[in-house]
């Protein structure tokens, strides 16, 4: 797939990319639609958490209608990933960005974006998939729980609307690599070797239980696979925070 398959709409401001997608969706738009904001009023990451919006970030979502089967939609987030990772290397890779299971882009500790996925059945029996991305390209959110930081204070000045180009290149590049879920082994593979604490131990934190171990994998359903001293634990989801429990949390998406 290239580029020209998208079609792309700008907006100086918008309550949420992923709201007005999924609203184009049940208007029965056909998708392959990218929509993104100077400024959104009412912007939103995992579980509904706030999520900061100033001028001058990338936030961006893509609509896909029918992208696969639904039980396999959420191997979408990881794709998204890998392709966010590859177009932030094409400005700086010197830099070493890293995937934070399951959703965020870190830089060293510190969290540069974060991508929230979001299903949904149509009336018409479509399957819609959205798949926001917010970029942290001038400024970042002070005083949270966790380290955050921007690509100015990386030393790079990249426009959003130059990401954007760039991710839509590279997500249509590894769009086709999944085929509809087929290619997940791949993707895996990939998101691994961009993966922030892979091997080393990690926390995460089930429903106010604190579950910690080694970060020993993730399996073919894109779960991540803890080691811990009594056994192996499989997770679906959850909030992770890098290094032991004598280091300091990094808080996963904003809270």
């Amino acid at each position: 797939m290239s580029i020209a398959a998208f079609r792309f709409e700008h907006f100086s401001e918008i309550a949420s990319t992923n709201d007005a997608a999924m609203a184009r969706a049940r208007s029965g738009d056909a998708g392959h639609l990218w929509l993104s904001a100077d400024v959104q009023t009412s912007g939103r990451g995992r579980h509904n958490r706030p999520w900061t919006s100033p001028s001058g970030n990338l936030y961006a979502s893509l609509l896909l209608i029918d992208p696969s089967v639904p039980a396999k939609a959420p191997q979408l987030g990881f794709v998204t990933g890998v392709a966010l990772v590859d177009a932030l290397r094409d400005f700086a890779p010197d830099i070493k960005f890293a995937l934070k299971w399951p959703n965020d882009i870190l830089v060293g500790q510190a969290k540069l974006a974060g991508i929230l996925l979001e299903g949904s059945s149509l009336p018409d029996r479509r399957f819609a998939c959205v798949l926001g991305c917010g970029v942290n390209c001038v400024n970042h959110p002070d005083g949270l729980a966790y380290a955050a930081t921007d690509l100015k204070a990386l030393g790079l000045e990249v426009a959003p609307s130059m990401l954007l180009q760039a991710l839509a290149i590279t997500f249509a590049r590894w769009l086709d690599v999944w085929a509809a879920g087929e290619g997940f082994a791949f993707i895996r593979a990939a998101w691994l070797e961009r993966a922030a604490g892979f091997g080393g131990p990690v926390r995460v934190n089930l429903g106010g239980q604190m579950h910690e171990g080694r970060f020993a994998d993730m399996d073919a359903a894109g779960r991540l696979i803890l080691d811990k001293p009594d056994g192996r634990v499989t997770i679906d989801a959850g909030d992770v925070f890098l290094g032991s429990v004598n280091r300091p949390p990094h808080v996963n998406g904003q809270p």
